[in-house]
């Protein structure tokens, strides 16, 4: 193990690779130093979770060579990435919940006395670990009892277990609250300042800008560039990524709104019954909900969409006097729920993406007389060709399982399901996390057009960014209450901030259009 500050811990030289004769990666090159953060981004697609496994020795490369220390290995298995100290956390993380910490941090690896597991050892061992990340609970805890965040430093303390001096983390913060992904920026400079590098990937640009050191763009599969600090900016992220500027992203057509089209009157939720929430929404209006997590956003959103049904209140749409019991209520009111996990709320994996798309306009388009109840294949059909069409959803066909399209495209799939059914109120939790900004800007451009067309759209987002340049007022909510609303001119980060950790005088429940 070579420890010359000269020689880079990590080199990547012109790697290539291949599957069913598609082009995953071409000649790819890369070094990272000891104690370096390098940021790799891309569009979904570009080839960025292929390198990472590549050189965490889950796949192997078809052409090109991985030095680590200056000599060249052959990474043809985790165990043996994890002997040269290179570690990998997945963006879903790779924990036994029904196993305590200490456990977890040494599956596999458990040290033994007189033939038995040597919890007092394993014990000992824990706290070091879990210190280095800042990280006060007992290693006896059963991690399901964590939250995401705690999770992700366990994942972290395991790392470090194995003697990692490079460690792989693919969208640490994808899951994280604000607060919780303050705690990880602080873990990675500490490994930083201990001699760790880091190979980060994540959308997140504005996170990139603070914790790279350096970063490596890729495009279809190729790298287009590199960015020193100095050069590290989204502008410039941007450009390298896709070819164009960041200031197209969030273009809104000024749209003036119609009329009230949902009235919502001292609503209390299952998850926070003790405050009642007013308010109405208008066609055409894009709306922010705004807040930090656990403020009760998604809750709302369930509850208007009939998941869960509402404790007690009222509710005005196309019909309906009070909330929806159900969600076929509300469907049929004309309001639709694209759910913030829509890999387990959102779709169906391993089904087609016609199937997808088709799901929610079965009732619909069923056949009728005699054939009542049956599917009606050539309406299926047209629906999925023209969601399709319609989404610009990348799909080598509509026969294609939708588990293996990028983020961004089962993104559109989830919105062409209820965007089939005309809807007049559409309810987007989290719509743009996890996806790349290509994909993000086409999600906006929707919006926008939808907006256009009388929709009233209203969405929950943890990006600030978002919230402000996507919404004409936005609603903040604290601890199950909105404590305020806030005009487009009135739209800052400080003023959204204020509202959300209930740093303002109490504001009435009713919050007028």
């Amino acid at each position: 193990m070579s420890t010359d500050p000269n020689i880079p811990l990590l080199k990547v030289r012109r790697v290539s690779k291949r599957f069913a004769g598609v082009r995953a990666l071409k000649d790819v090159s890369l070094t990272l130093q000891r104690g370096e953060a390098l940021a790799i981004v891309g569009e979904n697609g570009a080839g960025k979770s292929t390198l990472m496994r590549i050189v965490a020795g889950v796949i192997t490369p078809d052409e090109g060579e991985i030095l680590v220390d200056g000599q060249a290995v052959h990474l043809s298995s985790v165990a043996g990435a994890l002997k040269l100290g290179i570690a990998l956390i997945h963006q879903e993380l790779n924990l036994a919940d029904n196993l305590t910490i200490g456990a977890n941090i040494f599956l596999g690896r458990e040290p033994r006395r007189f033939g038995l597991i040597d919890r007092a050892t394993i014990d000992r061992e824990s706290h070091k670990y879990l210190d280095m990340v800042g990280l006060d609970v007992a290693p006896q805890t059963v991690v399901s009892t964590l939250s995401i965040g705690k999770q992700q430093l366990v994942e972290i303390a395991k790392a470090l277990s194995t003697d990692a001096r490079l460690i792989i983390m693919d969208e640490p913060t994808s899951s994280l609250s604000e607060h919780e992904a303050q705690r990880l920026f602080e873990v990675v400079e500490d490994l930083k300042a201990r001699g760790v590098s880091i190979l980060y990937i994540s959308h997140r640009l504005g996170e990139v800008e603070r914790l790279a050191d350096r970063v490596v763009v890729l495009r279809d599969g190729e790298r287009t560039g590199e960015l020193s600090r100095e050069q590290n900016q989204r502008k410039n992220m941007v450009r390298l990524m896709i070819g164009r500027d960041v200031s197209r992203f969030y273009q809104r057509t000024p749209h003036a709104p119609g009329k009230e089209i949902l009235s919502v009157s001292e609503l209390r939720t299952p998850a926070n019954p003790r405050h009642a929430l007013s308010f109405t929404l208008r066609a055409g209006e894009i709306v922010g909900l705004a807040g930090l997590v656990g403020a009760g956003r998604s809750e709302l959103l369930t509850t208007l969409f009939g998941v869960t049904p509402a404790v007690a209140g009222l509710m005005n749409m196309k019909g309906l006097r009070r909330p929806p019991r159900t969600s076929r209520e509300a469907i049929a009111a004309g309001i639709m729920l694209a759910p913030e996990d829509r890999r387990r709320t959102g779709l169906v994996l391993p089904m087609s993406v016609k199937r997808n798309l088709s799901l929610a306009s079965l009732r619909r388009d069923q056949r009728r007389g005699l054939l009542r109840g049956f599917l009606n294949r050539s309406a299926e059909n047209q629906v999925a060709a023209m969601m399709i069409e319609l989404m610009r959803i990348k799909t080598a066909s509509d026969r294609q399982v939708v588990r293996y399209l990028s983020g961004g495209n089962q993104q559109k799939v989830v919105l062409g399901k209820w965007l089939c059914l005309e809807p007049k109120l559409l309810l987007l939790d989290e719509p743009t996390r996890g996806i790349d900004v290509g994909a993000k800007e086409e999600i906006y451009k929707l919006m926008d057009q939808l907006a256009g067309r009388g929709v009233a759209i209203l969405f929950v987002s943890s990006e600030l960014e978002e919230i402000i340049s996507m919404s004409d007022r936005a609603m903040v909510m604290h601890e199950g209450r909105i404590s305020g609303q806030l005009s487009r001119s009135e739209l800052s980060e400080e003023a959204v901030m204020r509202l959300a950790t209930g740093d303002v005088e109490p504001s009435p429940e009713r919050v007028p259009a």
